[in-house]
């Protein structure tokens, strides 16, 4: 069985914890470490029980505290060797014995999970997705993606859950602050997935097995939690789907989720 939880996950940070019987793993260090500490806590894991930390991209929401965190509780990053070349002064906190390298396509083992790391579209220099295998329990972490390649379809394929990014609302982020050019940043093809979109892919993945979502990765100024949720359910809808096909959830910016068992 894996256990989920969104520690943080917006705009403005990111961390996601990921745990079986036997290992326990963060994916991003995007908010300072007393924040993942108290979020850890609240779900009764101690952060010297973390035996890796997967980094999805360099930007700062995603590796805030990653050197520090790996540095406190001599805790194993890995990361793909780009990523690497963009994070150095993180990276300069962390023990050499700590840094390992995946490379994006290619399985690893942390432990006894099986991570399969897979190409998002993105602004940066290699940011990735990762699957996550228990068995034959697979989870799937997929955001930071300016939309849906045929080969991120086919690695959501058979998830039973599945945290997506829901980022922004297009009519929202056409008049809300953001300046013209981090708007088309935003809805451009390496940047972020809209709720439309996010709809649109988990309705394509339900036969496939997937039963689980949370939604995750949204703007703070072009989204509202409750317009994601919605708008979702909307399109799953439209494509003959009724409420309570999934077990839909938002992960929110501010706290914690619950602990999801997947199994």
């Amino acid at each position: 069985m894996l256990k989920f939880c969104s520690l943080y996950s917006g705009s403005t940070g990111n961390s996601l914890f990921v745990q079986n019987n036997n290992t326990k793993i963060l994916i991003d260090a995007g908010v300072s470490g007393k924040k993942i500490i108290d979020a850890l806590d609240s779900i009764n894991v101690c952060p010297n029980e973390i035996d890796a930390i997967l980094i999805t991209h360099e930007h700062s929401d995603h590796i805030q505290s990653v050197g520090t965190f790996s540095k406190k509780f001599n805790v194993p990053v890995y990361a793909n060797s780009k990523t690497w070349s963009k994070i150095s002064k993180e990276a300069q906190k962390i023990g050499e014995e700590n840094i390992f390298t995946f490379t994006t396509s290619e399985d690893f083992t942390i432990g006894d999970l099986v991570i399969h790391p897979f190409k998002t579209p993105h602004d940066a220099i290699e940011s990735c997705g990762f699957n996550i295998f228990d068995g034959k329990i697979k989870i799937s972490i997929a955001t930071d993606l300016g939309h849906v390649t045929p080969e991120i379809q086919n690695c959501l394929r058979g998830s039973k859950f599945a945290l997506l990014e829901s980022n922004y609302e297009p009519e929202v982020l056409r008049i809300c602050s953001y300046p013209s050019l981090l708007k088309s940043r935003i809805a451009g093809p390496n940047g972020h997935l809209s709720n439309n979109m996010a709809g649109e892919t988990i309705s394509s993945l339900i036969e496939s097995g997937l039963a689980t979502v949370m939604l995750g990765h949204l703007s703070k100024e072009s989204n509202f939690p409750e317009m994601a949720y919605e708008t979702v359910l909307s399109e799953l809808e439209m494509r003959k789907f009724k409420r309570g096909t999934i077990d839909l959830s938002v992960a929110s910016r501010f706290e914690p989720s619950k602990l999801i068992e997947i199994g």
